[in-house]
């Protein structure tokens, strides 16, 4: 599962929150490497995820700004086939 600490205060985090898209926790393979950024430049952050195979998933920000809703989640891909990163 995929869990978010938000800070409280300088240097004080929240407890965990899991990170839903579609309703659901987001689950991913093994250790996962997440970013929140405006992935399609529509001025939303949507989360773009690295998982430990070097698969990246995108999960896009159907709500507004300061009120994210994630949508289920698609491969990012480049010519037509999913992108993976080596590792290293």
């Amino acid at each position: 599962m995929l869990a978010l600490f938000l800070a409280q205060a300088p240097a004080v985090l929240g407890p965990p929150r899991l990170v839903e898209a579609d309703g659901r926790p987001i689950d991913v393979a093994g250790h996962a490497a997440p970013l929140f950024v405006d992935f399609d430049g529509d001025g939303r952050d949507d989360l773009l995820v690295g998982q430990n195979d070097g698969t990246l998933v995108l999960f896009r920000n159907q709500g507004r700004c300061g009120k994210p809703e994630l949508g289920g989640w698609e491969w990012v891909r480049a010519f037509g086939e999913p992108v993976r990163v080596p590792p290293g």
